[in-house]
């Protein structure tokens, strides 16, 4: 199964030079979380990947791998 989100996310963050721990802050979740979401064990909620998306500044559908930005 691909991984698209955790594979854009860690492309993202590193693209920012953050690391998780920064990221987590951001996003106010455990650090483990964002580790979780890289290697695809688990998905953030709406309201997160919503969050995720304005801290980047790129769409939902990017981030789930229905387009290309």
């Amino acid at each position: 199964m691909d991984n698209v989100f955790g594979e854009r996310l860690r492309a993202l963050r590193q693209e920012k030079s953050i690391g998780q721990i920064q990221l987590a802050k951001e996003l106010d979740v455990g650090k483990s979380i964002i580790s979780l979401w890289e290697i695809g064990r688990c998905e953030p909620t709406l309201s997160r990947l919503v969050a995720i998306a304005q801290f980047f500044h790129v769409s939902i559908d990017y981030l789930a791998g229905l387009k290309d930005e």
